[in-house]
């Protein structure tokens, strides 16, 4: 599973400092887009050609003052963006979610408009947690954040493109970044962590109401949160527990240990086919700073998941996805702040080839 580094260093790496987050893409036409947000850019490398080992990169406008920002792609191969914006005006910081689309692979990003804030007051804007965005298989974009109550807010968009006004989905003291999860069946859920244990929302329908939240005792670090659709209608919720090692849970079920040694920040996590089964595979930086890969049986994690250091230094959670051949690709930022990826190998197994930076 281990791919060497290549070390190569990018002429257009952003600053290693600062980083938001690192997302992977493919298009309509195959192409592979990696996106990096840091503090004063948000860069994109675009594949010249489908499966090719050509890119090209391009600085992206935003709406600037960004504290945060998530990045998701939806069944119809578009990326959407949603972002946390602070801006001093006067003596006020003033705090809103912003959101902007891209329709094509390499195309420019639509205008960045903003969907203002729940809260009316500026001190009680300025406490909203950073957004936690999916698009359900409608085409609808949900967008949830903590409120400065410590309750989950929602934001989403009707058929039309119009979007509501923000639903109170109630809970407390919700810490981290929340997790939302996109089903085949059409719905959607929300699941956070608190300072008290979890918080599951699940919508009674598709595009409806919600279900009450339902609270549990289970023990999540914060920031640590990922969600898989890994059966139909179900999903599966992945975390570090605070004692360390990786846990998974479903709905009505026990929560099982993964094991793993991660470090801060939350988890990759996707499905393939390998040798016959169908695999989950999880990534993270782990606790020396590398980016660690765990493979397991979907819904079969119990049975063991096999954990393997790549080696390669990495600054925040890896991105992974398939290219257009189906082979896996894993990207992280090194420590010298370039985009690097690996390709899935034909070998048996999960093993990847050369790290080289894009």
């Amino acid at each position: 599973m281990l791919g060497r580094d290549a070390r190569a260093t990018s002429e257009v790496a952003p600053a290693a400092r600062a980083l938001d987050g690192i997302w992977l893409t493919r298009g309509k036409d195959g192409r592979l887009t990696v996106y990096v947000h840091t503090e004063d850019s948000l860069r994109r490398w675009t594949q010249t050609r489908p499966g090719g080992g050509e890119w090209h990169c391009s600085d992206l406008a935003t709406v600037g003052h960004l504290t945060h920002l998530s990045v998701v792609q939806d069944a119809n191969a578009y990326v959407h963006f949603v972002g946390r914006r602070e801006r001093v005006v006067g003596s006020t910081v003033t705090t809103d979610i912003v959101y902007a689309i891209q329709y094509q692979t390499g195309r420019p990003v639509s205008a960045w408009r903003s969907l203002g804030n729940p809260h009316k007051d500026a001190a009680g804007g300025h406490r909203i947690g950073a957004p936690a965005v999916v698009v359900s298989e409608s085409g609808e974009v949900h967008i949830g954040i903590r409120n400065a109550g410590g309750g989950l807010m929602l934001r989403r968009e009707r058929a039309d493109g119009t979007w509501r006004g923000w639903e109170d989905l109630r809970g407390s003291h919700i810490t981290g970044v929340p997790a939302a999860v996109a089903l085949t069946s059409g719905g959607v859920e929300m699941f956070a962590a608190s300072d008290g244990g979890t918080l599951h929302w699940q919508q009674k329908e598709a595009g409806g109401g919600w279900n009450e939240v339902q609270p549990s005792r289970l023990a999540v670090r914060a920031g640590t949160l990922a969600a898989l659709e890994t059966a139909p209608g179900r999903a599966t919720y992945f975390w570090t527990d605070p004692a360390g090692g990786v846990m998974a849970y479903r709905a009505g079920a026990w929560p099982m240990v993964l094991g793993g040694a991660p470090g801060d920040g939350p988890h990759a996590v996707i499905r393939m086919a390998l040798d016959g089964y169908d695999c989950t595979v999880l990534a993270h930086r782990g606790i020396n700073g590398t980016a660690v890969v765990g493979l397991g049986v979907t819904e079969n994690e119990a049975n063991g998941v096999w954990w393997s250091d790549t080696g390669v230094p990495c600054l925040a959670t890896p991105a992974l996805t398939h290219d257009v051949f189906g082979r896996l690709v894993m990207a992280v930022i090194g420590d010298d702040g370039a985009p690097r990826l690996a390709l899935q190998t034909d070998a048996p197994g999960l093993t990847l080839d050369e790290w080289h930076a894009i």
